[in-house]
């Protein structure tokens, strides 16, 4: 089997790459990207790169690509390209608004991407499932109607960025590509995302607060300056994302055209403090005004996109359960640590901007 990954560079969909060829020795994977592989991936994907190709294109351009891909031999598809303009988490870059430096990329990568994707894979006819990434943005912020419940794939969409626009309009393409076309597919929307690759890249700036938080813990240790310590979101780390997406590929069937790939559960900054502390004596937690938090909760909201997914779906379907999350974050620093000891065991800094 032979699995397409488009915007396997970069973070979450590189660890889906690996985690599917590590999963069985005959499996093959292609990364369509345009970006090529930076160092990070290089050292990331040597373990597999026999197995891996990787062909640079730009998925708004299929002329430059589709070629290619019509030699290779390709079963399942997951569609993860995306330009994700969201950059928040200090008082800084909380006045910014990303979204206004790149509207016409966002929706021409995010939503023409995609529809030049699914008319590619409605041509063939070995294709036997494909799997467009969406994302918790698509959910508005208040949900669902019975407070304290995790929110259901069914109802409460009312996204009001462009990301968020972007990738329902894309959900809705893919499920109206699989009623004309009979495609196998369906979308995964994701919860908040960190864990192994996760840095900045061309395509993507933001940083989730357990990323903020191991970075900041591993940097200098000591008090973590934070505006609030009882905000919350549902984090699922990378290679937990992985594995659910390829409980869905491997599926018999599928019997939804959306699942939520999500922790199931809200940890909040106090929660993740205390984790990162449990690896670093002396780091804890210090409530200060918001101009001089390193970590700034920009909402207040407990429910919506911010809030607990319900990931009852994918788990009748498949049986996937994410690991808890004080194992996942500390595997997270563990990596974060190796990362920067090297593959030569010198050291190697990661910064605030490279992570």
């Amino acid at each position: 089997m032979t699995l397409l990954i488009t915007g396997a560079t970069g973070f979450a969909m590189s660890v889906l790459a690996r985690v599917w060829l590590e999963a069985k020795p005959d499996r093959r994977a292609v990364i369509l990207d345009q970006a090529p592989l930076d160092s990070a991936a290089t050292r990331y994907f040597a373990p597999v790169r026999d197995r891996l190709a990787v062909l640079n294109g730009d998925v708004t351009q299929p002329d430059g690509w589709r070629t290619a891909l019509d030699r290779l031999d390709i079963t399942h598809v997951v569609h993860g390209a995306t330009v994700t303009p969201i950059s928040r988490g200090s008082a800084t870059e909380a006045a910014r608004e990303p979204e206004a430096e790149m509207p016409f990329s966002i929706m021409n990568v995010n939503l023409m991407g995609t529809m030049h994707l699914l008319e590619w894979a409605r041509s063939r006819p070995e294709l036997q499932r494909f799997i467009y990434v969406s994302s918790g943005a698509v959910y508005r912020h208040h949900g669902p109607d019975t407070p304290g419940e995790p929110l259901p794939e069914d109802g409460y969409v009312a996204p009001r960025r462009l990301y968020g626009i972007s990738k329902l309009a894309s959900e809705l393409v893919t499920e109206r590509y699989r009623d004309l076309f009979g495609l196998s597919a369906a979308s995964v929307r994701l919860s908040s995302v960190y864990g192994t690759m996760d840095r900045t890249t061309a395509s993507r700036n933001f940083r989730h607060l357990p990323n903020r938080i191991a970075h900041l813990a591993l940097d200098r240790g000591g008090a973590i300056r934070v505006n609030a310590l009882d905000g919350v979101g549902d984090y699922l780390h990378a290679e937990d994302v992985a594995h659910g997406i390829i409980a869905l590929l491997d599926a018999a069937t599928l019997r939804h055209a959306v699942y939520n790939v999500a922790l199931g559960e809200t940890a909040t900054i106090a929660d993740m403090i205390g984790w990162a502390a449990e690896r670093v004596a002396g780091v804890h937690g210090l409530v200060v005004p918001p101009d001089d938090a390193d970590i700034l909760q920009d909402s207040p909201s407990r429910g919506g996109m911010w809030g607990a997914y319900d990931i009852s779906r994918i788990v009748a379907e498949t049986g996937w359960r994410p690991r808890p999350m004080r194992d996942a974050f500390h595997a997270y620093m563990d990596w974060i640590a190796a990362e920067r000891d090297g593959p030569s065991g010198e050291p190697r800094q990661i910064g605030p901007a490279e992570a």
